[in-house]
């Protein structure tokens, strides 16, 4: 039965939904450096980013920080001593298209220390929409070689609000995590029904 009404909401927001995608904007080039700030149900944390350390994760998370993708976005997979991750859409429509233009692969340059940024993922030309935050020094993900590619490029670290972040609730552990197709599907109606206690991205925005 719950199925059924996530599905209707799904259909719903569709259906209604403008587009809020544009195949351009992953064209945007980000500023040589930038900060942005994350507001979130625990409070507010700021980032930094410079190119020089991923120029094209710089550029694929300052379009989506300029073009207001992270609004109402679930942090649904804390793992303590570990990440913090984000980035699924509520709105079906708009997280597939950012997600079927991932950007090209390059480099790690800098380390995967603790409080570090870097995009999720699972293969040859992946990252797209989805960044962690490293809860502790992740070094072995500096070199981590698996289907086609080698590392998780650091884009981006937090500068100030650390302690806000040590506080998204980490009870759920892995078993949201591994739940991210449901989410895809069924969005922050099923999130907030089934897991209540997730913390969430509010929204993200450029510093001047």
């Amino acid at each position: 039965m719950k199925k059924g009404i996530y599905l209707f909401i799904v259909i719903l927001l569709c259906s209604c939904s403008p587009k809020l995608f544009k195949e351009k904007w992953t064209n945007i080039q980000a500023p040589e450096t930038f900060n942005a700030r994350f507001e979130t149900t625990q409070g507010n944390f700021d980032i930094e980013a410079k190119r020089e350390w991923a120029p094209n994760g710089v550029d694929r998370l300052y379009q989506l920080i300029t073009k207001n993708y992270y609004q109402d976005i679930s942090i649904f997979r804390v793992v303590p001593n570990f990440v913090a991750q984000f980035g699924i859409h509520n709105d079906t429509l708009i997280n597939n298209s950012w997600q079927r233009s991932g950007i090209k692969d390059e480099p790690v340059t800098i380390k995967n220390d603790a409080m570090t940024i870097a995009f999720a993922r699972g293969g040859v030309k992946s990252r797209s929409n989805q960044i962690f935050i490293n809860l502790k020094d992740n070094y072995r993900l500096d070199k981590l070689a698996y289907s086609g590619v080698t590392g998780f490029p650091v884009v981006a670290k937090v500068v100030a609000g650390k302690e806000v972040i040590l506080k998204f609730y980490d009870g759920y552990g892995e078993k949201l995590g591994r739940k991210q197709d449901v989410i895809s599907k069924f969005g922050n109606v099923f999130v907030r029904e089934e897991y209540p206690k997730t913390d969430f991205i509010i929204r993200a925005y450029i510093l001047e």
